[in-house]
């Protein structure tokens, strides 16, 4: 039986603490010549399991070298596997292997580099792994009184032992105490007693957990326009609270989120403070100031839409965020919609996490069943609650003149608030495989010159879920519901009142094709619900089919109900996914109730339809 120690946890210090065949080897001379025969190399490990082969044969250096290896490259190698392959069997659990590497019959371990041959044809490794090992004697040490470590359930007596769940118990126990407030805690001393006769590992890893410390301040470093003061408050760094590792991400997300930045590092000090704070150090980079964006997107019933966006970072020097967009959809038709907005967003303005928005926004709408011509105005605070959810509020002005089934050029004003909140749990936001998307929206307005005062509701919900191990089939579905409340049809803004029909809502149908008829025209309803459903199937790394089925409701009142006007879409699509982009989305539809008339529909455009 022997004994080795040595303190710190890595899996080099690790495997130097286990090293019967591990080799320390310096070249000082010049080797001869290079090999430009044929060179064959091969590996047989008879006794090692087939996936523990395949992961030899992947770390072996020698195994991939070519015919044209000089020599000096093939004892090189060759030195380098037996460390490599030892340090393989050692993670898998194998702590008394035997591992022979000779070339053209000799074991490169015992070549004399001063005299080395004049050339290798064949090396030839052979891996005897020996038995697999169980823990014996499993510690960690101390662990703190209230703070779960979470070791891992394999490092208990009589479970596999390897290098990893070594790593990983000593990793679990630091990360304990980090959580306490240690931020300095360290492994002190490690004990590995490999009893090869017994096959038992003892492994007694013991932790200095240091003081408990408090948040001092944070520095910033690096070049940026940003100016210091803004980045502290966007921070908002808990200078004075007992350290926790995530106080310190928050601040780093926080800084991220504004978007002004390409990266942020945060780091602890060196060394505590004299009162018992410690420092950290932020390090930023600016991300380019300007960036524009561009998209576009086809169908049968609503033509070309094309967007386009241009953002600039840190206008005045705080981390503002200024983005402009722009999009005009019903290119080559007579019915032209075009939209221009723009949004200031001014960080950290009125706290921590709380962001001031200013907005600003024209919009000309010619639809199927009416038209308008709108300008809004607004002013709102969005509060971050986490990395996924956040809310916003917002009050604001709204005038809309437009012509529909209840008479031409009607004028609307508005003062309206909104409530806002949004949940993302989406793995994948631009091609999703599991989790939900929830975003929901109450807006109250107030008729200013004697409208009707009245309450609109919005909600959109969306899942996902993954079937089998490989994850090449997802079902997605999604449900929007919207209400108007209060207001009569014929007292509001069309802009206010639903349809359903086309890519957002229904495929298969035509856009906004469905309504509630007024003496032979068509209006919106104050009720709606859309249902849609996705069987996506993935065929390769890029290509995929879906299968779809979508139904809208609408109603003139302010719920859906069974006597609600309906119709429903059905089809098949294909996605080529694109790296750094998403999917690219063909879809093509036909209706299967409702108005049919209309016939096949198509869709083009990127990303997931929802």
């Amino acid at each position: 039986m022997t004994s080795f120690r040595h303190p710190r946890p890595t899996a080099r210090r690790l495997l130097r603490a286990l090293r019967p065949l591990s080799l320390a080897i310096g070249f000082g001379v010049a080797l001869p010549g290079a090999a430009l025969h044929a060179l064959e190399a091969n590996l047989s490990a008879p006794k090692a399991p087939e996936e523990l082969t395949d992961k030899l044969e992947g770390a072996s250096a020698a195994l991939i070298l070519g015919d044209g290896a000089e020599l000096q490259e093939i004892i090189a190698a060759a030195l380098s596997d037996y460390r490599t392959l030892v340090q393989v069997l050692y993670d898998a659990g194998y702590f008394a292997p035997v591992v022979n590497i000779r070339l053209d019959g000799r074991e490169a371990a015992a070549i004399n580099l001063l005299n080395p041959p004049r050339s290798v044809d064949k090396i030839d490794i052979s891996v005897d792994p020996g038995p697999s090992f169980t823990f014996g004697r499993a510690v960690v040490r101390p662990l703190p009184a209230n703070e779960p470590a979470n070791l891992p359930a394999d490092f208990a007596s009589g479970r596999p032992a390897s290098t990893g769940v070594i790593q990983q118990a000593a990793t679990a126990g630091l990360g304990a105490w980090d959580r306490a407030g240690h931020a300095k805690a360290e492994l002190s001393n490690q004990s590995i007693t490999a009893d090869a006769v017994k096959q038992r590992l003892d492994a007694d890893l013991q932790i200095a957990p240091g003081p408990r410390l408090q948040l001092g301040n944070l520095r910033i470093t690096g070049q940026s326009d940003v100016r210091r003061e803004a980045i502290q408050r966007i921070a908002g760094f808990a200078t004075g609270q007992t350290y926790h590792p995530d106080l310190v991400s928050k601040s780093a997300t926080r800084l991220r989120r504004t978007g002004a930045f390409s990266t942020v590092t945060v780091k602890q000090a060196e060394t505590p403070n004299p009162d018992g704070t410690l420092d950290f150090i932020a390090e930023v980079e600016d991300q380019p100031k300007r960036r524009f964006t561009f998209g576009v997107e086809v169908s049968s019933s609503e033509a070309v839409k094309l967007s386009s966006s241009w953002m600039h970072r840190n206008l005045f020097g705080a981390a503002e965020r200024l983005k402009i967009d722009l999009s005009v959809s019903g290119l080559g038709t007579s019915e032209l919609d075009g939209s221009v907005s723009a949004r200031l967003d001014r960080p950290a303005a009125l706290g921590t996490d709380r962001t001031l928005f200013y907005l600003a926004a024209l919009e000309q709408l010619q639809e199927e069943h009416y038209t308008a011509r709108s300008a809004t105005a607004a002013i709102g605070v969005r509060r971050i609650v986490s990395d996924t959810t956040f809310v916003e509020g917002a009050l604001g002005l709204r005038y809309v003149k437009a012509d529909d089934a209840f008479g031409d050029n009607r004028e609307f004003k508005y003062f309206a608030g909104r409530l806002r909140g949004e949940k993302d749990k989406r793995n994948v936001k631009t091609d999703p495989s599991a989790g939900y998307y929830l975003d929901g929206e109450i807006v109250p307005f107030v008729g200013l010159g004697g409208g009707d005062p009245g309450v609109q509701i919005n909600i959109d919900a969306r899942g996902y879920k993954s079937l089998g191990s490989s994850g090449r089939i997802v079902l997605a579905g999604r449900v929007q519901l919207g209400s108007l409340i209060g207001p009569d049809q014929n007292n509001v803004s069309p802009t206010l009142l639903y349809f359903s029909g086309g890519a957002g809502s229904v495929r298969g149908q035509e856009f906004q094709s469905l309504g509630i008829d007024v003496g032979g025209k068509t209006a919106g309803g104050r009720g709606y619900l859309a249902l849609s459903g996705e069987v996506r199937g993935r065929i390769t790394d890029t290509i995929s089919l879906v299968g779809f089925y979508d139904a809208g409701f609408v109603d003139q009142d302010s719920f859906v109900s069974g006597d609600s006007e309906f119709h429903a879409g059905a089809g098949l699509g294909l996605r080529y996914n694109v790296t750094g982009i998403g999917p690219i989305r063909l879809d093509l539809a036909m209706p299967v109730s409702g108005d049919t008339e209309d016939g096949l529909q198509f869709y083009i455009g990127i990303g997931q339809a929802f």
